[in-house]
């Protein structure tokens, strides 16, 4: 088997605003070690491995034979998505940029493992048949998708193109895990071809991805073989613009054209098969988009930085100028320290809001955990109830798994913008005695966790058989005709044996509707305890899971928020020593520690008007 490693850091942004990002970083990490601040180098640090990857991620999603795996080649020049008509994609292919085209399979881990792969492998692994189609190897490793790297321009700002399964229909599980992905990527691509306008079900799935991504474009695809193409536009157009999703930018292309136009370097092709605008919207306004926000943030980074170190230089140059106010810089000093050093302990604001927080959260995302999982048993127990389930439960099998993996996302989605309040409280608590600004917070992906808990019910909900029918019903009319025949003669009744024979049909056929019926009862009892069954793991695994989740995200603001804490602790006791010290030195020292402090003060306030041009 192939050497499996952890899954790397994509390659370097190549737009300008990461490139000056990275050169401001490392003039502030090199000003944290002239200043002995290595808690500030540790937080450009992170930041520097951030612009590492920006990872501007675009999921691209529709139902099935839209043309998205298509629509990707084309985007990217270069057929690495498998395209068939009679086979679909079975897992993610994430398109990334690479000094050379490799392939990788994409491996569930904690960090995520990757096994190189042949490229012209890719089509085992990704398409429905496949070898790992059905996403778990003979091993027992779950495959979470196929990676694909390409020296391509357009990727090399950190693009991630992500090719999805198609949705089967809104109630889909694949349908629900796109959703999920779309709530963790910074754009979606929505693909729907020209055969026809969007139905009902495309439009409510383009709502809820708007809804949780706020990027979303509709791409309208196979341009060249439908004639009525331009009005199937003007039609979805016209419904998005009524079902209030009038913002989200609708784009003609054809796969086939772009194909034929990089082949034979046609630019006017290029532009009559309408992907110079898409690949325009992508690279400019969404991947240099992303690139640009991890550059601001990183540059956001070093002005922090610069005001820290700046800060404490300003207080010791305050209390040398002026020997006379020296000493209210001191109290000033020692009052800051004071509340600084009131961050760190449990009992700041902060400290109790991030811990109250997180309480209600948890308690909040179980109990609406708990009602999703009751009306879907609910709903379950109706329509087992309605009919037989050995006629629907396969349909019942598909609708439950769909069902439950819609409002697991459901959840997710309630649980990431709870923690996100959550978030914004402590830091405007810790922001009203600091000033500090807030770090990101990082609900991760809950797509792998609809696949966790398999469905596989030990019931059996077979009819009777003809043979045990017939059987059911003799025994039944035996007992009749035995009841006046037999019964009667040893009574001295005569004259009732002509009935017994009707009579004991009859009852052979009540006999027969009451087993029937007592059998009904027991499959539906059956298929309610395995819908019972299943939804109690299903709560039991995700409400773990989201325990989990809450106490790593408190985890990762009580982390941020403490080191921030001692950064400015360690930034307010060096002032306050140095404003100290100040007032033992002589009028000769206090002149060239002014001079000394006034070039550093300069060279502070350059480095922060680089970061500032920057960030924007």
């Amino acid at each position: 088997m192939a050497q499996q490693t952890p899954v790397r850091a994509g390659p370097a942004g190549g737009t300008d605003a990461v490139v000056a990002a990275r050169a401001v970083v490392e003039h502030g990490l090199r000003a944290c070690e002239a200043y002995s601040r290595p808690d500030l180098a540790d937080r450009l640090t992170a930041a520097q491995r951030r612009l590492a990857d920006p990872g501007t991620h675009i999921v691209v999603v529709g139902e099935f034979k839209q043309g998205k795996s298509s629509l990707v080649n084309a985007l990217v020049g270069v057929t690495v998505c498998p395209v068939d008509d009679d086979v679909a994609t079975a897992l993610p292919t994430y398109v990334r940029h690479g000094e050379q085209t490799e392939a990788n399979l994409v491996l569930d881990g904690d960090p995520p493992l990757r096994e190189p792969i042949a490229v012209d492998q890719i089509r085992l692994h990704a398409v429905e048949g496949g070898g790992d189609a059905g996403g778990t190897r003979p091993d027992g490793r779950r495959v979470a998708g196929v990676e694909v790297l390409l020296p391509r321009s357009m990727l090399a700002s950190g693009l991630v193109v992500v090719d999805t399964p198609g949705l089967g229909g809104l109630g889909s599980t694949h349908a629900a895990a796109s959703l999920a992905a779309t709530s963790m990527a910074d754009a979606v691509l929505f693909v729907t071809d020209a055969s026809q306008e969007l139905t009902a079900t495309e439009v409510d799935f383009l709502r809820r991805a708007r809804d949780l991504c706020g990027t979303v474009l509709c791409v309208m695809t196979k341009t060249d073989f439908y004639p009525a193409w331009r009005q199937v536009r003007d039609l979805n157009t016209a419904h998005l613009v009524r079902e209030g999703l009038g913002e989200v930018r609708l784009l003609t292309v054809s796969s086939a054209l772009r194909t034929r136009a990089v082949k034979t370097s046609d630019a006017a092709l290029n532009t009559e098969s309408g992907f110079r605008e898409l690949v325009r919207v992508v690279t400019e306004d969404i991947g240099v988009g992303g690139a640009t926000r991890a550059a601001q943030d990183a540059a956001r980074e070093v002005v922090a930085v610069c005001e820290q170190i700046a800060g404490q230089f300003r207080s010791e140059r305050s209390a040398l100028a002026d020997p006379a106010s020296a000493q209210r810089v001191i109290d000033d000093l020692t009052q800051t320290k004071s509340r600084v050093e009131s961050l760190r302990t449990n009992a700041s604001r902060w400290n109790q809001t991030l811990s109250d927080g997180i309480s209600d959260v948890s308690a909040d995302i179980e109990h609406d955990l708990r009602g999703r999982i009751r009306r879907v048993v609910n709903d379950a127990d109706d329509a087992l109830g309605a009919g037989d389930p050995a006629d629907s439960w396969p349909q019942m099998e598909a609708w439950l798994q769909s069902r439950i993996s819609y409002e697991l996302v459901a959840n997710y989605t309630y649980l990431r913008d709870r923690a996100t309040d959550v978030s914004a409280q402590v830091g405007e608590h810790f922001r009203e005695v600091s000033g500090d600004d807030l770090g990101l917070l990082a609900v991760y992906n809950p797509t792998p966790l609809l696949s966790r808990t398999e469905f596989n019910p030990d019931i059996k909900l077979e009819r009777m058989t003809t043979r045990k029918q017939t059987m059911v019903a003799l025994k039944g009319s035996y007992s009749g005709i035995l009841m006046f025949t037999m019964l009667p003669s040893l009574l001295g009744v005569t004259g009732l044996a002509p009935i017994a024979i009707p009579i004991g049909l009859l009852m052979g056929r009540a006999g027969l509707r009451d087993e029937k019926r007592r059998q009904l009862t027991q499959r539906q009892a059956q298929a309610k305890n395995a819908v019972r069954r299943y939804c109690d793991e299903i709560q039991f695994v995700m409400g773990k899971d989201s325990r989990d989740t809450l106490r790593r995200i408190q985890r990762q603001l009580r982390d941020h928020y403490t080191a921030r804490a001692e950064e400015l602790n360690r930034s307010t006791a060096q002032a306050l020593q140095s404003a100290t010290e100040s007032v033992k030195r002589t009028q000769a020292d206090r002149d060239r520690r002014v001079k000394d402090l006034d070039a550093e003060l300069a060279r502070l306030a350059q480095l922060r008007q680089r970061a500032e041009a920057v960030g924007g």
